[in-house]
């Protein structure tokens, strides 16, 4: 379903898409009740690395310093 919010997230996330993978889960499917279950009214939400971030919108500070951690770790 269209969900501008989730637009504008990858919109901001786009200068970033070669320091990490983005993967999209749409909560209405089926197989993904889990999700809808828990974020139904909370979209977006995004993890990194399996980890709960932020929701709603991105918090770029907190993006980068995140992702930063991650790609230290990973040297």
């Amino acid at each position: 379903k269209p969900c501008p919010l989730c637009d504008e997230a990858k919109e901001v996330l786009e200068p970033y898409k070669r320091r990490f993978i983005l993967q999209e889960v749409d909560i209405t499917l089926p197989e993904n009740s889990a999700w809808n279950d828990k974020y139904k009214y909370d979209i977006p939400v995004f993890h990194l690395n399996g980890k709960f971030l932020m929701k709603h919108r991105v918090d770029i500070p907190k993006f980068e310093e995140r992702l930063r951690k991650l790609e230290l770790q990973s040297e």
